[in-house]
């Protein structure tokens, strides 16, 4: 039953993941279109930075996505009783830390890359 509603919560899980990809894939082209037509190099600066952020906000929710899906296999391993020790687990949450915090790295020197053209320009 557990094994069941694991399951279920992972297809749910995964099925708002793919639509707010979708969404913000859409929102990008958008974004694209506007910055062709826009008029100064400044605002299609803005746009770039706008088309950034977003892309940062889709790996970022890849991640939770991967998150996620981790904790579920533990979850479930755990209600099978795979788990003989803890140290797993330990080791799994350690190196996803560590992806996220080298995830964050790179969204800083993408921040500062933007500013620093931002500056050129102006």
């Amino acid at each position: 039953l557990m094994m069941m509603v694991m399951m279920k919560m992972m297809m749910i899980i995964r099925m708002m993941m793919v639509m707010t990809m979708m969404i913000m894939l859409m929102m990008m082209m958008v974004m694209m279109r506007i910055r062709m037509m826009m008029p100064t190099t400044m605002m299609k600066m803005m746009m770039m930075m706008m088309l950034m952020m977003m892309m940062m906000m889709m790996i970022m929710m890849m991640l939770m996505m991967m998150m996620m899906a981790m904790m579920m296999m533990m979850m479930t391993m755990m209600i099978r009783g795979m788990m003989m020790r803890m140290m797993m687990i330990r080791m799994m949450m350690i190196r996803m830390m560590m992806m996220i915090r080298l995830m964050m790295m790179m969204m800083m020197m993408m921040m500062m890359m933007m500013m620093m053209m931002m500056m050129m320009i102006m």
